[in-house]
């Protein structure tokens, strides 16, 4: 096909490149997850019931081809008619013949049920312990639900009056960057549902692993629950999870708000202050510690802001609230993360548990790009990216394949402006 000149010359491109990949960097995915095991654990827990005689690709290999390809950034099975030749994905997934085509992964995602999700969720469970050589002497379990969008007349689906919109309400539990929990829920329930199964499920996980761990569950308002409160001070489990405002509340705040608003009011500028209450609620059987931030915001929509957080632990108000309620917002990057970089929200099958199949494949997809972050890029200038940010500067790269029967050799691009991030990383992930 012919395009405009340049300089004189012809330009002409066409689909016959041969055995070239875009995907170069699918070498540091396999190696984040040889180093993690996974895909492993996940495979050696799933049933199989097909006849042994009648089967090509065994699912170790197929569940690679579909995360390894989601890692790329290959959100749909369709992908797969043509990714299947790619020599690069090949060699990866341990193959030298062309890849599952599109219709047997649908087959796969048709065929999972309640026993996959719960081998999903034990391999992360297990990853996550082996990470840690020694017992952590502390643990922060974030919660929250979030918002998955739906287009179609997927089982499951309702409308939420909320997100104004037909949606699932997915449940992500993360301690720090690692997701334990992501659990697909129809959206006519309510936010907290399974809140407090899902919690005693982990403590008790955790600390059969390691008994002497703290843990601290974090959650907003909407998994302010009187029986999950009641179970943590029973069991010794610190919580620090939002509460809902309310007329109470806000007349027991009035001082502090009359203060900061003075204060803003003088200054121009927004005014904040940190206090604690004793407060109890009508369902609760005693009072509990209650953080209180008065703050008031000045402008056009000028407006008191008072937030509140019940707590059972006893550090001072402001440390409490700034550097341990407020770091919960940092999970919610990390579902934007899976959302918006590795498909999680691309649950366009009509029946459930294929939908839930494909939240748990992007999620351990996610596991293996944050692994190229904390472990290949730790002390980099992408240590803290997103994995977008990741995929596109060491994973999208051009490569010609080159093999034969003793090796498979990758001819990466040597205009590559990340070269040295690229094998920094792929020292560290060979251990």
């Amino acid at each position: 096909m012919p395009f405009a000149r340049s300089r004189g010359r012809k330009v002409e491109a066409s689909f016959s490149g041969g055995h070239i990949t875009s995907d170069g960097g699918l070498l540091l995915v396999r190696q984040a997850e040889r180093q993690l095991g996974i895909v492993r654990r996940i495979a050696r827990s799933l049933p199989d019931d097909r006849r042994r005689r009648s089967v090509l690709h065994d699912l170790p290999s197929m569940l690679k081809q579909r995360i390894f390809a989601l890692a790329c950034g290959y959100e749909d099975q369709n992908d797969h008619d043509q990714l299947r030749h790619d020599l690069a994905l090949q060699a990866m997934v341990g193959k030298s013949a062309p890849l599952a085509h599109s219709s047997t992964l649908c087959r796969l995602e048709n065929r999972s049920d309640r026993s996959w999700a719960w081998a999903f969720h034990k391999a992360l469970f297990e990853t996550f312990v082996a990470r840690h050589p020694r017992p952590p002497k502390e643990l922060i379990l974030d919660f929250d639900a979030t918002d998955d969008l739906v287009h179609g007349l997927q089982e499951g689906r309702f409308f939420h009056g909320y997100y104004g919109n037909y949606c699932f309400l997915p449940l992500y539990v993360f301690c720090g960057d690692f997701p334990l929990v992501a659990y697909l829920r129809p959206a006519n329930i309510d936010g907290a549902r399974h809140f407090g199964a899902i919690l005693r499920l982990l403590v008790r996980a955790l600390r059969d692993r390691w008994p002497d761990v703290r843990i601290i569950v974090r959650g907003d308002g909407g998994f302010c629950r009187k029986r999950v409160l009641r179970w943590c001070e029973h069991e010794c489990v610190d919580y620090v999870i939002g509460l809902p405002r309310n007329a109470v509340l806000e007349r027991m705040a009035e001082p502090w708000l009359d203060d900061v608003q003075a204060r803003s009011e003088a200054t121009g500028s927004s005014e904040r202050r940190y206090e604690e209450v004793r407060y109890a609620a009508k369902s609760w059987l005693y009072d509990r510690r209650v953080i209180v931030k008065a703050e008031y915001l000045p402008g056009r929509s000028s407006k008191r802001n008072p937030r509140f957080v019940v707590t059972n632990r006893d550090e001072p108000p402001e440390v409490l609230y700034r550097e341990l309620y407020c770091a919960r917002g940092e999970m919610e990057n990390r579902i934007k993360e899976q959302q918006l970089d590795l498909y999680a929200d691309r649950t366009s099958a009509h029946k459930w548990w294929p939908n839930q199949l494909r939240l748990l494949l992007s999620t351990v997809a996610y596991v293996l790009l944050n692994h190229i972050r904390e472990v290949g890029l730790k002390g980099t200038k992408l240590a803290r990216a997103y994995v977008g940010t990741i995929r596109l500067r060491l994973i999208k790269i051009g490569a010609v394949i080159v093999e034969n029967t003793r090796r498979v050799r990758f001819l990466l691009s040597s205009s590559n402006p990340d070269q040295e991030l690229f094998w920094l990383a792929a020292r560290k992930l060979a251990g």
